[in-house]
Parts: structure tokens; sequence; C-alpha cells
């Protein structure tokens, strides 16, 4: 394990300064260009065919969106999301309309990426996000009502971090391999 990277290191500000807080400025507000480049950031992002297998929910404190949310958090979750300046719900395009037929092998993946490129952006506005999954998605699925063939996978609060990253904060070394991790068949 070793510690967060020094602008030395060679990683970009915007990767080395991330964090996900517990913590957010209920006071802050995410306005409507600030949304669009964050959504315009996840679009961006690569996608197996460019299939662009994705979708966000998204709701601000004082609108309806943000009441048919909140009600659906964990509370281990809700303590600080509700605070965030934005909810979003991400989607992944799984299947094709109601049938079993895989609308991509790689949409969960590619949701994963959209989601990164939506992470750094809000990084590069000075905002933080919190991914996470510490709520009900059976429920939240009933209230949302998503497309047949679209399932909800997670969640990101963003908004104004209040407070760093934690104190000895560390990460773990990358497992770089060489040869395949499994001994073949004999």
């Amino acid at each position: 394990m070793h510690h967060h990277p020094e602008p030395s290191s060679g990683i970009h500000p915007l990767l080395a300064g991330r964090f996900s807080p517990y913590r957010f400025d209920a006071s802050a507000v995410v306005d409507d260009r600030t949304l669009g480049l964050l959504l315009e950031a996840a679009r961006w992002a690569p996608s197996a065919g460019n299939s662009q297998p994705w979708s966000f929910f998204t709701g601000r404190p004082g609108e309806p969106e943000h009441d048919r949310v909140l009600p659906h958090l964990a509370p281990s979750s809700a303590r600080w999301a509700r605070d965030a300046s934005l909810l979003v719900v991400t989607l992944t395009r799984r299947h094709v309309d109601d049938t079993q037929v895989l609308y991509s092998e790689f949409a969960d993946y590619d949701l994963g990426q959209a989601i990164a490129h939506m992470t750094v952006q809000a990084q590069a506005l000075g905002l933080a996000s919190h991914q996470f999954r510490a709520f009900d998605r059976d429920r939240l699925t009933k209230e949302l009502d998503p497309n047949p063939g679209w399932a909800i996978v997670s969640m990101v609060a963003v908004g104004k971090a209040v407070g760093g990253p934690p104190e000895g904060r560390t990460r773990r070394s990358v497992v770089h391999l060489r040869s395949a991790p499994w001994s073949p068949a004999e």
C-alpha cells in the first residue's frame, strides 16, 4: 500500500485529489450548466461498439426528482447523501427491451467508464462525487419504472465536499500480471 500520490508522481492532480466525501455543503448548488457538463462528460466515455448503454436519473434538492429518490436511500447513505447538491441514479441497458437478448455484454463496464468521466469532470469543476449502492434498489426501480431492458446499478452524490480526504488515506498497489493468473489445465 502506498500513500496519496505526490504531484511529482506524474498522476494528474484531478485524479490524485479525488476522494469520496462523507460530508457535503448543503448550501452549494449544481446549476443547469454544471449538470449539463457532467452529463456531457459521461456521454463522451468509450463504450463497446459505441453502444453507450447508460442513462441517468438526476435530482437536485427542491426538485420533485430528488424527492422521489430520497426515501429509498439506506440510513447509512442518507446521513450524508441528502446534503449533496445532486443525486444521480445510474442505469445500464443490459437487454433488448423485455427479452433476455443482451444489448451489450459490456453494459456495466461501459457505465462504469461513463461514471468515471463524470467523476473527473466534477473534480475539474471543483466538485466531489461519492459513488454508492446503499439504497433499496427494488423499491427505487418500482418508483422510477425504467424501460424494459434497463437496470438501476448505483447512485452518485455530487456537490461541494466539506473537508478534504481522510488523513492517512492509502491505495493498494496495482496488480500487474505478466502471465495468466491461473494454472493451465493439465
